[in-house]
């Protein structure tokens, strides 16, 4: 009878996975395939627990970042995330201390903050933006090789 149920589990979780491509419930469809061997086996169903529990947490573990890399390897950077790395122009000193600062951006003016809490940048100065919290670049000035 575990077999039936552990191919039914099989079965649903492959049908996410097709659904969704998220690659998600795929690990454990792998888990439910080892378990539906070991049922037919006859071994017990603590045995099949296991078996499911174990090798959905290995497929989880070593074949996912591999699965990972090679899907996510043509997917374009969007948003927020396509802004990281750009430089942009200080309009107005960014001073960490006093909450205050702006830069232009790809002709969009926002609100900057120093990376270095203790750094003052003036305006007019080039800075790359290292990471966006909220609507507020985070900015490290140019290095003089890197203008």
């Amino acid at each position: 009878m575990e077999m039936f149920v552990w191919l039914i589990v099989f079965a649903i979780l492959i049908v996410i996975e097709a659904c969704t491509m998220a690659l998600t419930t795929i690990w454990f469809a792998g888990g439910a395939l080892a378990a539906f061997f070991a049922a037919l086996l006859g071994l017990s169903i603590r045995i099949q627990l296991t078996l499911f529990l174990l090798i959905s947490f290995l497929l989880l573990v070593f074949t996912r970042p591999i699965l990972i890399k090679f899907t996510g390897k043509n997917t374009e950077k969007t948003n927020a995330d396509s802004l990281i790395g750009k430089k942009a122009k200080v309009l107005n000193k960014i001073d960490n201390s006093l909450a205050e600062g702006t830069a232009v951006l790809n002709g969009q003016e926002w609100t900057a903050r120093a990376l270095d809490d203790n750094q003052v940048i003036p305006a007019g100065e080039t800075v790359i933006v290292r990471e966006i919290r909220g609507v507020k670049l985070i900015v490290e000035r140019v290095m003089k090789e890197e203008k």
